[in-house]
Parts: structure tokens; sequence; C-alpha cells
């Protein structure tokens, strides 16, 4: 299999850093750009000069699939391991030394159980591949990797018709203002609580109707409740549709996966699998009903709908956002600066957003006018004395999503007005906006300096 143009300068890229003397380097390439084969072929040409290479997946799924494509790139599996990570750190000491590690998405990488493959085999030159290059709510890679090299934008893979374009519309079905956090990512709990609703469940099939109807979609859900009932739902209008989850056996996997790619299931509702490794290009739409504070999860995702299909090269993916992750992370073809640096990052360069009150198509702040339906958005000033009024609560949470984009991280905030409004919106006490002006060197007005004395 020969590399694209832009696959090549990734790998001259990597050439570059081991000439410079990198022992561990992460390679960033968009969700669809290809890196399984850029991993075939790395692995052969290293078998070649009689290395050994062990490559590192995190699910069993993906192993059969990274076979077949690094057969096809001419790997010498005399000389190759495939493995999931946890089998291979169950069976270390059974190991033949490797010369190269690579790890398919790596930014997993952190994980106690890599670290014991790496610290077994400390002179093994370490090659990760991811989209998104960060661990939740630990930053960066760089107490794995020593290197950062990345390849072309997930933006500059759809102009060039390597991905398809797509289009994001968001309508959130239920409040998430209220979830607590664990270890960076939402309280599973208490988002499995809040998804498993009736009107949950039957608005996601209105929405697709008005939306996507007819079109193969991919449902991502927080329960395996949830998508059993909102594949029921789809059924109960006529449309085909089936649910899969991680305790389907091999034989109802297969089966399934069939008829999805067949079109004989329109819809297929899932939990927990499909993130990665999934390759269907005629999938059109993806609808998101889990609410994640995890951007690698969000994109990949997302993207699902946007693999280039050759029987249809004018394909424009629909991504389907209940749950606001498109508030939280901006959208998949953002400009982003990855870094190796393990203290977390405040996102940049992410556009601001809106969400069109008629049609609910996403789209960039500084539009006067949506580029879906035409609806002309008029900005209305508020004054102090406005009154708050009975209206849809959609349409509530709708304008607190589209207030909380703009104020995502309270660093962005530049005046003391602004940390107050910030303070509401997540209903923080007062006291808090007392340290963060403080913190941020924004000037506190008179009347609350007395209470400064009180702020420790």
């Amino acid at each position: 299999m020969l590399l694209r143009d832009y696959q090549m300068d990734l790998v001259n890229k990597i050439k570059i850093e081991l000439m410079h003397g990198k022992h561990a380097i992460c390679c960033v390439l968009g969700c669809g750009g290809g890196k399984s084969v850029i991993q075939g072929t790395i692995a052969a040409n290293a078998n070649k000069k009689g290395s050994r290479v062990l490559f590192l997946v995190h699910r069993k799924e993906l192993c059969e699939q990274i076979r077949n494509t690094f057969t096809c790139c001419g790997v010498d599996w005399d000389l190759t391991t495939v493995g999931m990570v946890q089998t291979v750190t169950r069976h270390i000491s059974e190991l033949t030394k490797p010369d190269i590690i690579i790890t398919d998405e790596c930014h997993l990488s952190t994980a106690k159980s890599y670290a014991n493959i790496y610290n077994a085999f400390p002179d093994a030159l370490k090659l990760g591949f991811t989209a998104t290059p960060c661990r939740l709510n630990q930053g960066g890679l760089g107490n794995v990797y020593d290197a950062l090299v990345q390849g072309v934008s997930t933006r500059w893979l759809i102009d060039n018709g390597h991905l398809s374009d797509y289009k994001h519309y968001s309508l959130q079905l239920a409040d998430t203002s209220g979830l607590h956090t664990k270890a960076g990512e939402f309280v599973s709990s208490e988002v499995q609580e809040l998804m498993e609703g009736k009107l949950i469940y039957g608005e996601t099939v209105n929405n697709w109707l008005r939306i996507a109807k007819g079109k193969k979609t991919i449902v991502y859900c927080s329960s395996v409740t949830s998508s059993k009932e909102t594949s029921e739902h789809f059924i109960e209008q006529g449309i085909t549709s089936a649910h899969l989850d991680g305790k389907a056996s091999a034989e109802a996997r297969t089966d399934i996966m069939q008829q999805f790619r067949s079109g004989e299931i329109q819809v297929l509702c899932n939990c927990e699998l499909f993130s990665v490794g999934l390759d269907v290009p005629d999938c059109e739409c993806v609808i998101l009903l889990r609410p994640t504070q995890s951007l690698t999860l969000y994109i990949q995702q997302a993207m699902r709908c946007m693999r280039a299909d050759k029987n249809n090269p004018d394909k424009v993916g629909i991504i389907i956002d209940h749950v606001g992750n498109v508030y939280r992370h901006g959208f998949v073809d953002d400009n982003r600066n990855w870094t190796l640096d393990v203290k977390k990052r405040k996102a940049e360069n992410l556009i601001k957003i809106k969400e069109c009150p008629q049609c609910f198509a996403v789209y960039s702040a500084d539009k006067t006018a949506c580029p879906e339906c035409g609806y002309e958005c008029h900005i209305v000033k508020q004054t102090k004395d406005k009154k708050t009024v009975e209206i849809d609560l959609h349409e509530v949470k709708r304008q607190e999503d589209i207030k909380n984009a703009e104020y995502k991280e309270y660093k962005n905030c530049k005046t003391f007005s602004e940390l107050v409004e910030f303070q509401k919106l997540r209903k923080y006490k007062f006291g808090w906006v007392l340290r963060k002006a403080i913190e941020l060197g924004i000037e506190v007005p008179s009347k609350y300096r007395y209470q400064l004395r009180y702020i420790s």
C-alpha cells in the first residue's frame, strides 16, 4: 500500500525527530487520515531491517482489523506482534524484546498498563498515534513522549476530499448543568439517570425524522438501557434499528454489523462501542446522546459520519448533538494548539458559535444569518430592568448554553461584571468572584473591596 503525500510527510517528520535523538514520539493525525496505513508501513519497513515490532491496541475488536491492514502493508508476522494492551501486560515476561513499540490511540498511554509495558522494554523506540494528544484531566502526554509531530488538519482532509464535510445541529434534550464530575468526566450514574426518559427517546426520533430521515445513522448513548429504549422508539416509528453493547456475543455483533453495512438496519444504537475502529463510509449521520468532558471521545464519535464515500462523493455528514458537546469542545475541525505539556491548558482558537432557533444548525457567531435556512438572528441588548418571562424550557437552556460557550473558561473573563455573570450561570457563591478577580488581576469595584479582607 502506497502512502499519500501527506502521510509520507508525517513519516518524514518522525524520521527528523529520530535524527535529533528523540526516542518517544507522539504523532498527531485527524480521524480518517489513515493512521493504520502509516503504522503498517512503518512496521513493514522496520521488519525489512530485521527490527521486531510490538503494536498495542486497547480493544480486541481492533486486532483483526489492524492485522488485515498490516498484511496489506507487507508486515513480516515473524517479527511483529499485535496485541491488546491488557493481554500484553499479563504476558510481558513471555514476549521477545521489541525494537519498536507502536501504540494506537496513544492518548490512553498514560495509564498504568501501558507504563508497565514501556518500563519492561526501556530501550525500545516508542511511536504513538492519536487524533487528540491529550488525556482527560491530565493535559498533554509529556510524561510518556519527548517529541510531538503533527500531520495535516481535519479541515485540510475535508477540503482535499479525504473526509466528507459536515453540518452540526444542536438541540439539547436534557439540562446537563447540574451534573457533577469525577476524575474530570461527568458522573456516569447521573448521566444515565438524566438521559433515560421517554421524552428523550421520543424527541431523538422526531428530530432525526426532521433533520436526517432516511440516512444511515449511529446513535451514541450513555447507557445500555437508553440505547435499547432509543432503538425501540425508532422501531415504533417504522424505522429499522438495532442495539449493541459490549456484552453482545461475537456472532450477534457480526450479524448486526453486516445488516447495518448492507442497509437492512438503518439506525444502530450503541453504548461504549464504535468510537474507534468502525469504518462504515456510507454512514451519513451520528446522534450524540452522551454528554462528555472528553474532547477525544467527542471527536471520535462525532466524526464517524465523516468518512469519505467513493459511492457518494458529495456526501455531507450530519451531527445531531442532543447533549451540547459542541459547546464544551467546539467544532470537530477547529484548529487546536496541541502540546505535550502535562499541565492542562485551556482550548485556544475555538470559534465562538451560536445555534439557529429555527432549524437548530450550529454555525460561527460572526455570521448574521443561518447558512442553512437563512434565518436572521437579531441581537437584543439586555437591560438591568429586563423581567423574567415564562418561555419554553428548551429555549432557556439553549440560551444558557450559548452564554456558557462564551464564558467556557473563567479565565476568558476580562471584567468584573463578566466574572459576576459567569458566577451566576454556574451558581457559584459570590466569594468565588472576588478570589478569581484577584487571580486574574481584575479591579474589584470599591463597594466590594471591604470583603477582600475575608478572602483567604
